[in-house]
């Protein structure tokens, strides 16, 4: 069976489509190479690689980037492939289009390592090209009193059934932190499960705006992407080199 890594990214953020056709249309726009930050399993690389593009998809998680490649080989797409610490990644070439989806830089770790993230954006970004990533307002996150339960992601892989419920949206320093019951239902019916809890950082899409401007990325547009039934709305910033 596959890393528990693989499994639950797929579960919890494989299904999610709301955000393409805004990724395939800057993708189309830049017209040249294009890099993904935090790519995962491949569902925004694998998408713009199929449209054509020139993909480059980095993520710090080994196992989610070989299962990106296994993918990308089942379907005959070439891209390129990265394990690196985005914060930190350094090379001579040169991109037209950088991508920070599903909220990227408030899950780097706070502001000390967002201002390392957008400098070596910055460095990565031929003169022209756009960097673009999606910003959530946590007030939204916090569900009112009289809303309904929320339903379990849920996923099959070799008979094994996974679910993954949100538990609780709680304000944590400098954030909120998402905590989820993750429930494992074996082919024998064995039923194993955990806690996971995900922390994001309180930034909007006006800080995140100031903040690429101190490192000469300049506020192009404000793109909304709507809420789903199970996923957060968010605002993709896009700023220019």
């Amino acid at each position: 069976m596959a890393s528990n890594a693989i499994v639950w990214h797929d579960v919890e953020c494989g299904a999610y489509a709301a955000d393409l056709p805004l990724w395939r249309e800057l993708a189309e726009r830049a017209g040249g190479p294009v890099l993904e930050l935090g790519a995962g399993t491949g569902r925004v690389a694998l998408e713009l690689a199929a449209d054509g593009r020139e993909v480059t998809a980095l993520d710090a998680d080994v196992d989610l980037l070989d299962e990106l490649g296994r993918r990308a080989d089942a379907s005959g797409l070439r891209l390129s492939r990265i394990h690196v610490d985005a914060c930190t990644f350094r090379t001579a070439d040169r991109f037209d289009l950088v991508i920070g989806a599903m909220q990227f830089p408030q899950i780097v770790g706070g502001p000390t390592r967002r201002a390392e993230l957008l400098a070596t954006v910055a460095s990565l970004l031929a003169p022209g090209g756009r960097f673009a990533a999606a910003v959530a307002e946590l007030d939204e996150a916090v569900a009112p009193e009289d809303a309904a339960p929320p339903l379990p992601d849920v996923g099959e892989r070799h008979g094994w059934l996974f679910s993954s419920l949100p538990l609780d949206v709680r304000p944590e320093p400098g954030g909120v932190a998402v905590e989820r019951l993750r429930q494992v239902v074996s082919p024998d019916g064995r039923l194993t499960e955990e806690r996971h809890t995900q922390v994001l950082d309180s930034l909007s899409a006006d800080g995140l705006a100031a903040e690429a401007a101190a490192h000469g990325l300049r506020l192009e547009e404000l793109r909304a992407v709507p809420a789903t039934s199970d996923h957060l709305g968010s605002t993709v910033v896009v700023c220019r080199r």
